[in-house]
């Protein structure tokens, strides 16, 4: 079996004037700043969620190889 690293998380909210808890699934999505409202877009365009929870955590460290992987693997194709 492939262990792909996904882990449901269990939530607790308050939603619509109600407490609430349940099962989600966190999504780490990584691309560059001047991507950032293209993606956004896209998630909330396709999500079933009316406000789906979206954040942008930029990254302020990392090795080289990584950083440059990340640059050439999130730049537009031409």
């Amino acid at each position: 079996m492939l262990d792909t690293g996904r882990i449901p998380v269990t939530s607790v909210f308050w939603h619509e004037g109600e407490f609430g808890t349940g099962e989600e699934w966190q999504l780490l999505l990584k691309t560059q700043q001047s991507r950032y409202a293209e993606l956004e877009a896209h998630i909330l365009k396709l999500h079933p969620w009316q406000n789906p929870e979206i954040a942008a955590v930029p990254i302020v460290a990392g090795s080289e190889a990584c950083l440059r992987w990340l640059a050439a693997n999130t730049t537009p194709a031409e």
